[in-house]
């Protein structure tokens, strides 16, 4: 599109450039013809006066001298009442042109080698006509055209560089919005829902940069209700489910209570897998840019208060730290809802009844920490328990819980850490990079990073007694 845009400005540059400067210079190349004729006529004028006086032959040799013009004018007087005929100078021109000019009485040129000349009529006072002739060469004719038509040509080519550079940064203006447009709707096409095109360009590129923004935003937007649903469904299935677990728990022993508790076991596992595939069809919701992400502070409030229901009937301690300020973090509310969920269910499943648990959040210069820790008995080997985030499997675990943790952490730059908590259990350490920078940097300003998270774990490592 750049190139044709650039194509057609020559083009016309080239055709308006052509047809003034053609025209021109042919009006020069006649300017500079009737300069030479009419500075021939001024030279034939200066020899009528003395032609009206006399006709001696001397006499004329010396006004054709005075002139200057000797070697380019001549002078024919005609014959009359016996007395010969007169031919001064070179005569360029045939007789018969010059008996024509004599018999019409009018001025007129005729082509000669080497250039032109005036024949131009003077009545003697006779009454016969003698015929000044002036030469004029070629180099007279043309004398400055081709200085004026090498400037014209410099002209023209200056006036089509310039439309060239005008056309192509108008082109630039023109193809670099579409050009974005393009390669965001690939990214948008490919599942990168965070591209966006600048809102800029001329106005009908503007309009459609605009219309394309709108459209990308309704599109994560349904996406995002659609992960919100099912992370909701989850939410409404999961805690039924721990009830139902926890209640078949107490039936006792027989085959009525044992069907009932594999019931209930092939359900969580039903619903592991829907869940598990339903997040693996789907792709990355959460836009990128300024305002994206949610409140952890909040979230985490709100499930804790969802939570705190069930722990109150199992007489679980619960404590919740960090949460009293808005903490920002580049994260879809869904995504988060659904790891602490992911984890605070894992609690209740894998800890006896009574077994206290908590979570902090802690705000960083460049990172957010959030720690779920309970008092149960604790992971014995945190690297298979992460291998089981990563989907084997094993334990009887379906992994979905730490993948889910896992992915929101890296999908920042962070990480998760398992480890044994201050209460005496796991502690499940989630860190969530504000910056989408890895948690560690080499030189400096890693230092810095590593002495900052060493700190903010060192804080979070401390003692803390429950309510």
């Amino acid at each position: 599109m750049r190139w044709a845009l650039v194509k057609v400005c020559v083009a016309v540059t080239t055709m308006v450039v052509v047809s003034f400067a053609v025209p021109l210079g042919l009006v020069i190349r006649e300017m500079a013809r009737d300069r030479a004729f009419s500075n021939a006529e001024r030279e034939a004028a200066a020899i009528a006066p003395a032609l009206s006086i006399t006709t001696d032959r001397a006499q004329l040799e010396k006004v054709v001298a005075s002139a200057g013009s000797d070697a380019g004018m001549a002078v024919h007087i005609p014959a009359s009442d016996g007395a010969e005929a007169v031919d001064l100078g070179r005569q360029r021109a045939v007789g018969k042109d010059i008996a024509t000019t004599r018999k019409l009485g009018r001025a007129s040129t005729t082509e000669v080698p080497g250039g032109s000349t005036l024949l131009q009529p003077v009545a003697l006072s006779s009454g016969e006509i003698a015929v000044v002739e002036v030469y004029v060469p070629e180099s007279e004719v043309t004398n400055g055209v081709a200085t004026a038509w090498a400037v014209l040509a410099g002209v023209g080519i200056a006036l089509i560089v310039g439309s060239v550079a005008v056309a192509d940064r108008l082109g630039v203006r023109m193809v670099q919005p579409a050009q974005r447009l393009v390669e965001s709707a690939h990214e948008l096409g490919e599942g990168k829902l965070g591209a966006r095109v600048p809102e800029e360009g001329p106005t009908e590129l503007r309009l459609a940069a605009v219309a394309f923004n709108s459209m990308a935003d309704q599109v994560v937007q349904l996406l995002a209700n659609e992960r919100e649903l099912a992370a909701d469904l989850s939410h409404r299935l999961r805690t039924p489910l721990t009830v139902l677990r926890l209640n078949a728990a107490s039936l006792g022993d027989g085959p009525a209570a044992e069907q009932t508790r594999a019931a209930v076991a092939q359900l969580e596992r039903e619903v592991d897998t829907i869940i598990r595939t339903a997040r693996d069809a789907k792709p990355q919701t959460a836009a990128i840019g300024v305002g994206a992400g949610c409140d952890a502070a909040e979230v985490v409030r709100e499930r804790m208060d969802f939570w705190s229901a069930l722990a109150e009937d199992e007489g679980r301690k619960v404590r919740v730290a960090g949460v009293d300020r808005p903490v920002r973090i580049p994260v879809a509310r869904a995504d988060l809802v659904a790891s602490l969920d992911a984890l605070l269910g894992n609690v209740f499943r894998h800890t006896a009844e009574g077994t206290a648990f908590a979570v902090d959040v802690h705000n960083g210069e460049d990172a957010v920490i959030v720690l779920v820790s309970d008092a149960g008995p604790g992971i014995t080997d945190p690297e298979a328990a992460m291998a089981r985030g990563g989907g084997s499997g094993s334990d009887g675990s379906t992994g979905l819980g730490l993948d889910i943790v896992r992915r929101l952490a890296e999908s920042t730059g962070g990480d998760v850490r398992i480890g044994r908590s201050v209460l005496g259990g796991t502690e499940v350490r989630i860190w969530i990079q504000l910056d989408g920078r890895e948690p560690e940097r080499r030189g400096h300003r890693g230092s810095v990073r590593r002495r900052r998270s060493a700190k903010l774990v060192s804080t979070f490592n401390r003692p803390r007694s429950l309510p």
